[in-house]
């Protein structure tokens, strides 16, 4: 900031001040001058020393340290997207955290960038977990558990009731009674050790929810389980071994794994069925298209007409990436 900048600001808050003390019946027009000051900080971006800024907000991720490609993707092209934080009402010159941790935590890491780009806004302490929610549901990487532990913890945290937090985060009442439930019962230590599992939507967190009660397991040892399969990731990537994509969702399947009854106790004739291809009818218009074929090796599509088949064949990776988009999107409903 210039010195003509911070001499104007420093004026600024010199006179609000004075205001507030009744210094001069002038300058009980302070809510103007804190207007004038609230202007500048909304239309400018500062540069701030991440030193300044506190982070005290209710937690959104279940991993926010996970911040490494990040901080290299700031470092080689800069911040783009400012955070935003607010002025510290007790402490002057500091600021409280909004919204951006992980942009925050990133610069904080880096030796490289020394300052982080930020928005400064005037709000209180609801409207400020309210931005952060705002932010929040405007990406679309929160996974279900995340957003069933932010829940619960906005509640717990006296930010509301459940009808409350279901209409800040613009879901059903209904939808907030089953994701407290599951995250009570699933515990933050767990789930903070399965990882954000990333396409596992509401109903297996409620399945595993409801395995965890029936067979009352130990929630510690669960989550040693999850943290094996994170640490026998971590070797194989140190070793060049090829690891998941998403290790968290690897961990998901071994704790509902471990819970899940022993095949030998199945019936056998289930069993069976479940290596039994199966084959479904594909219909266009009420005509048949092809057919969906279901083996335990995986799926196949034979498709009747040859011209749809060269079509489908060319368009082959958008369309499976809408499919998988969709897909996604109906999991963490």
């Amino acid at each position: 900031m210039s010195d003509t900048r911070k001499k104007r600001m420093s004026m600024l808050d010199s006179l609000a001040s004075a205001g507030v003390q009744g210094a001069s019946p002038m300058m009980t027009t302070n809510r103007a001058l804190r207007s004038a000051r609230d202007a500048v900080d909304t239309h400018r971006i500062w540069e701030l020393d991440p030193s300044q800024i506190d982070d005290t907000r209710t937690r959104d991720r279940l991993d926010p340290n996970d911040v490494i490609d990040l901080r290299d993707a700031i470092e080689a092209n800069g911040q783009t997207v400012p955070i935003l934080v607010r002025r510290n009402p007790e402490q002057d010159g500091r600021y409280l955290l909004v919204y951006g941790r992980r942009r925050l935590e990133a610069i904080r890491s880096s030796d490289k960038v020394e300052k982080v780009r930020a928005l400064v806004a005037t709000l209180d302490e609801r409207d400020a977990v309210t931005a952060q929610i705002s932010e929040n549901m405007a990406r679309r990487d929160l996974s279900f558990i995340e957003k069933a532990l932010f829940a619960k913890e906005l509640v717990d945290s006296g930010f509301g009731n459940q009808s409350q937090v279901a209409e800040v985060l613009t879901v059903t009442k209904s939808s907030i009674s089953m994701a407290l439930s599951v995250a009570e019962t699933i515990g933050r230590d767990l789930a903070q050790a399965i990882g954000a599992a990333h396409g596992i939507g509401r109903p297996r967190w409620e399945a595993l929810a409801r395995a965890i009660e029936e067979t009352g397991a130990d929630r510690e040892e669960l989550a040693q389980l999850a943290d094996d399969i994170h640490t026998a990731a971590e070797v194989a990537l140190v070793s060049g071994e090829t690891v998941p994509d998403d290790v968290s969702l690897a961990a998901f399947e071994a704790v509902a794994g471990h819970l899940a009854p022993s095949p030998a106790r199945a019936p056998a004739r289930k069993a069976e069925t479940a290596q039994k291809p199966r084959r479904q009818s594909l219909l266009v218009g009420g005509r048949r298209a092809g057919t969906l074929k279901r083996t335990p090796k995986g799926l196949s599509i034979d498709l009747d007409d040859p011209r749809f088949a060269d079509w489908i064949e060319s368009e082959a990776q958008a369309v499976i990436e809408e499919l998988h988009a969709r897909w996604k999107r109906g999991a963490e409903d």
